[in-house]
């Protein structure tokens, strides 16, 4: 449950973030060709909001019940409270920040920017006299730069990510040369030929290298791929092509075999009792060499409660040293981290270089993740589909800042490229009718794009219900 809470927590964090983003990407450009825009939230607020503000009346209404504008019912706050004077609109007619409602709605999926004179989600009703503040008044290449405003901003937020990560963490990687015992492959990966213990060469006749982050997308998508086993051996597996969705029940592809040094004991336990040492590297348990961690369970486990001799590598010797797993196939110590059994490279970035760096991932991320756009286009492609439940299992069950900002960063980028898709409902909808009239010069009639606006509102709906209906059928009957 906490694990559950802590992912939960995750996204709704990113997709708040993202969201206030995206919709500020419109509202700045709006803003800055003199649109109105009428609200400005974060969530999704149906008849109710959980804050309200009011810059014209300097108000804040916290736990507001929508009213009814036909029946003449104005909103109701549970809690209102003013912090400075009011603000009447100008004469003039002059829109600004202050003619905006900022709110925090109840349902953290989204959120939106309702502009004035636009029909979109918020509003498929036009007045018949038109107002200068009207986004629909505008020239077309300014309704088109508000519409892309909201894609370009979650780009650029994802490049910014990336820099800080570059500047904060730099980039750490283990060289696929050093790992002399290789890596340990899913089941699926397993069916597909590779073995435990592989050390990816080269994809498609292409050298593979531990530094691009990219390397493990590389192989999948690959044709064939080159592995180095046993130390010596050469061997090319052909990739299926439907191995991609084969991983989609698998917690990843592949990762790094951590050999078995210790570096704590817990006192009292059987490792100390039996007189192993801190350093120690366990190479064979009984007469099962455990070359890793992934050996190293099982083995203990068949032992549990017997008297079993470990083969312990000490000081550049072999030494036998006889132990007793608990019940459980336990010894009581910690193992030594990866990093500090491969020597990893880390590549630190100033300031000025992490600005390129940032750039540099996040285009590789925005091609990689539209190249990987062609097989949803598949019986197993739409069947690996997911909604609220896969993204949020994107996240790890414990709090790890450098895991979020990544997340968040690859999801900002799928957030832009989704959003631009030319789909009634979405950005790419309506810069698609807006291309429309910079090339014919003529208006698309507002009839044709209120039913757009339905059309494509329709068709998400079904495909969110059928993503997150993916997830709760692989979450109960798979």
């Amino acid at each position: 449950m906490e694990s559950f809470l802590i992912k939960a927590l995750q996204f709704i964090i990113a997709l708040a973030f993202l969201v206030i983003i995206h919709e500020f990407g419109h509202y700045i450009f709006a803003r800055i060709f003199g649109i109105k825009v009428d609200k400005f939230y974060m969530f999704f607020n149906p008849k109710f909001s959980l804050l309200r503000y009011n810059p014209r009346t300097n108000k804040i209404g916290l736990f507001v019940r929508q009213g009814d504008e036909e029946n003449n019912t104005p909103d109701k706050a549970a809690v209102t409270f003013t912090i400075g004077k009011e603000h009447p609109a100008p004469s003039n007619g002059k829109t600004s920040w202050r003619d905006t409602i900022y709110g925090i709605g109840w349902v953290p999926l989204g959120g939106y920017c309702a502009i004035n004179g636009m029909i979109d989600e918020t509003n498929q009703k036009m007045s018949e006299e038109e107002k200068p503040w009207e986004f629909r008044t505008k020239p077309a290449w300014q309704r088109l730069l508000v519409m892309f405003g909201g894609v370009l901003f979650n780009f650029i937020l994802a490049i910014l990510i990336y820099a800080g990560i570059a500047a904060n963490w730099g980039a750490k990687y283990i060289p696929f040369e050093v790992a002399t015992e290789g890596f340990d492959f899913v089941p699926a990966a397993q069916k597909a030929g590779f073995r435990n213990g592989d050390i990816p060469l080269m994809a498609d006749g292409v050298k593979l290298d531990a530094a691009d982050g990219d390397y493990m997308l590389k192989m999948v998508e690959a044709k064939e791929v080159t592995m180095l086993r046993n130390g010596k051996d050469t061997v090319t597996i052909a990739i299926p092509k439907d191995f991609i969705f084969r991983l989609n029940d698998e917690k990843g592809f592949m990762a790094y075999r951590l050999p078995v040094y210790i570096d704590r004991l817990v006192p009292g336990e059987a490792a100390a009792k039996a007189g192993l040492l801190e350093g120690d590297h366990i190479v064979a348990v009984g007469d099962t060499p455990t070359p890793s961690y992934t050996e190293l369970t099982p083995a203990l486990v068949a032992n549990a409660g017997k008297d079993v001799d470990l083969t312990v590598e000490r000081d550049g010797n072999r030494v036998t040293v006889p132990v007793t797993p608990n019940e459980f196939g336990k010894l009581g110590f910690q193992l030594r981290p990866i990093t500090d059994v491969y020597p990893p490279v880390t590549i630190s970035y100033g300031f000025f270089e992490s600005f390129p760096k940032g750039w540099e991932i996040g285009t590789s991320t925005l091609s990689n993740y539209v190249g990987s756009m062609k097989h949803v286009f598949s019986s197993e492609g739409a069947q690996s589909l997911g909604g609220f439940g896969t993204i949020g299992n994107m996240f790890p069950d414990r709090w790890n800042w450098l895991s979020f900002w990544e997340i968040t960063a690859f999801l900002s980028v799928a957030l832009a490229f989704m959003n631009i898709i030319p789909i009634p409902g979405l950005d790419g909808g309506h810069i698609m009718f807006l291309l429309w009239e910079v090339v014919t010069r003529r208006k698309v009639p507002e009839n044709v794009l209120v039913a757009a606006q339905y059309v494509g509102m329709g068709f998400l709906l079904l495909l969110l219900l059928y993503a997150n209906g993916n997830d709760i059928f692989r979450a109960f009957f798979k």
